[in-house]
């Protein structure tokens, strides 16, 4: 990563706007602190996601600069549930 900003406007193809990609949602620190203490997990007990995924790259075009140790929700399309949510903690990379 060349620490260039691209634009949501800019860019020619949208990552979070294809069918196959999940809903990415960043939460606040409480929003974060409340569905892991709902779920009784740490930050470090998440799955992680790199700071230079594509979607996270989108993401902080949206909201500003994101600091590793944050966390995303991922709401997945499930055939038997409707809808998967998940978790996932940012970590450098």
């Amino acid at each position: 990563m060349t620490g260039e900003v691209i634009f949501v406007s800019d860019v020619a193809f949208n990552v979070l706007e294809h069918e196959l990609v999940p809903e990415h949602y960043l939460l606040t620190e409480t929003e974060a602190k409340e569905v892991l203490e709902g779920m009784n997990l740490t930050r470090d007990q998440l799955p992680k996601i790199r700071h230079s995924d594509a979607c996270i790259r989108l993401l902080e075009n949206i909201y500003g600069p994101i600091q590793e140790g944050r966390v995303v929700k991922v709401v997945r399309k499930s055939s038997t549930a409707e809808r998967f949510v998940a978790y996932r903690l940012i970590i450098r990379g």
